[in-house]
């Protein structure tokens, strides 16, 4: 197993880097058909402009409404990309992500039933469907690196594994980011002329808000942290921190209400300071901040009696809690 030798966009002509990317793309797939899951981060929106110039409408782009995303994302994602000329099909898929999430518990568990209920069950019927024979994806050179190291499998990394997307799913994959980083992709981004509401978003995971929940996936638990999601990234949005994100723990916690012992939720807040994630430290939010981002989520998101925030850096820790 080995990963592609790393391309940094500061040391090249993007423009260039941006023509050879399309060219390959149109040579491999040639007159047939491709499609794509577009989730409103930086790596497949640029994956899904590479496409989109490469093949125009025999590019058939999809997002894939799997219940765990973001407050409003399936509209706020196609009415950018509308802009772009890019047309976006809402595949509502909630019921098959929830069912693959029944009592699994587990991190690397979690991850692989991601894996293939995208994959497999989702993307396998659109190929049938459509007839194309690829898909194109924005794996990243981080994603390969933290799965052959172990540290986590990421759900969109199979041929440095050994396994045949063709054999295991039906179809072939192409990845046209795998040699950049993160800071390297948004450079792309840019140039490709998405707005900076795309290029600039702090990255999101394939899994969404699966990998901020520990213990099961449900719509109940998906609910909340989405609710304290929304309170994070709205505080956080101006800090320049490379990242952030609330976590929902598994375990009820003792609090208080009106007098009385309530059993409540705990929500972790996560926020980073990093160029392209392989290393990140917490970022020193001042204490009076920290202080009103607690106070709004436990007026805001029912259930919760307590708010931590984070200070391990990565490593030992990770981005990601699951």
């Amino acid at each position: 197993m080995k990963a592609a030798e790393e391309i940094r966009l500061t040391e090249k002509n993007v423009k260039e880097f941006i023509e050879e990317k399309v060219k390959k793309i149109t040579s491999v797939i040639g007159d047939g058909i491709a499609i794509n899951a577009l989730s409103g981060g930086v790596d497949s929106a640029v994956v899904t402009m590479l496409g989109h110039r490469a093949l125009g409408n025999r590019l058939k782009t999809y997002f894939v409404d799997n219940g765990i995303m973001r407050e409003g994302e399936p509209q706020k994602v196609e009415e950018i990309f509308r802009q772009q000329g890019v047309n976006i099909e809402i595949l509502d898929a909630q019921e098959e992500f929830f069912n693959a999430f029944k009592g699994v518990t587990g991190p690397e568990e979690k991850r692989e039933a991601v894996t293939q209920t995208f994959y497999k069950d989702i993307f396998g019927k659109l190929v049938t469907k459509s007839g194309a024979k690829y898909l194109l994806q924005g794996t990243i050179l981080t994603d390969i690196d933290e799965t052959i190291a172990g540290i986590k499998r990421q759900h969109n990394v199979f041929e440095q594994l050994g396994i045949d997307p063709q054999q295991a799913f039906g179809y072939k994959i192409i990845e046209p980011l795998v040699e950049l980083r993160k800071d390297s992709v948004r450079v792309l981004a840019e140039a490709l002329g998405l707005p900076e509401n795309i290029y600039n978003r702090p990255p999101f995971p394939g899994p969404a808000l699966a990998t901020r929940i520990i213990g099961e996936v449900t719509k109940e638990r998906v609910d909340i942290v989405r609710k304290a999601t929304s309170i994070v990234e709205e505080e956080l949005k101006d800090t320049g921190a490379f990242q952030y994100m609330a976590i929902l723990h598994q375990d009820r916690v003792t609090g208080m209400r009106d007098g009385k012992r309530d059993f409540g939720l705990q929500i972790e807040i996560r926020c980073w300071d990093s160029i392209d994630a392989r290393e990140a430290t917490p970022t020193d939010l001042p204490y009076k901040q920290l202080r009103k981002l607690a106070d709004d989520i436990l007026r805001g998101v029912p259930g919760v009696v307590s708010v931590t925030y984070n200070i391990a850096a990565k490593p030992p820790s990770t981005i990601e809690v699951v």
